[in-house]
């Protein structure tokens, strides 16, 4: 697990599980390596909304409506980052692997309502290696995400 998000989380006193799995890349091979739901896996997509750098959080087995997340920022565009555009910002993290807690990068975060249904989060710990499993209120209170609708098709999603 990175060092920044140990760090903030031990500072924070919270309770969290590192889960380590061999080498995957897509979020539902990770949720299948360890035996998670990929409704509660969640995945970091980075967007851009007016031009800026944002994270959009939602389960592994959904994608980002960008309409729905410009309305929800009220924001003239919406889409996704390119990896050129977001890899500098996140130096301790593998690319694609960055978790969720924009207020370590200096990003907003956006997460989908339906996370918060489980009482638990599970989400990329910085390496396409390791999951950090801790309890939703925890990730809520720290990450203080903006709660909205940004994926259709949630049944999907069980």
């Amino acid at each position: 697990m990175i060092n920044r998000l140990k760090d903030f989380l031990d500072s924070h006193h919270v309770k969290y599980l590192t889960i380590s799995h061999s080498l995957a890349y897509t979020a539902q091979g990770i949720a299948s390596l360890a035996h998670i739901s990929g409704r509660e896996l969640a995945k970091t997509v980075i967007v851009k909304l007016d031009g800026k750098l944002a994270m959009a959080v939602v389960p592994a087995s959904s994608h980002v409506d960008l309409g729905l997340l410009k309305a929800a920022a009220g924001a003239k565009t919406a889409e996704l980052a390119s990896e050129d555009e977001f890899r500098g910002i996140f130096p301790d993290c593998e690319t694609g692997a960055m978790p969720p807690f924009g207020l370590l990068y200096g990003l907003e975060v956006y997460a989908d309502r339906i996370l918060s249904h489980d009482k638990e989060i599970a989400f990329n710990a910085g390496s396409h290696r390791e999951l950090v499993r801790l309890a939703w209120e925890d990730f809520a209170n720290l990450g203080k995400p903006r709660m909205a609708e940004l994926v259709v098709g949630k049944t999907k999603a069980a």
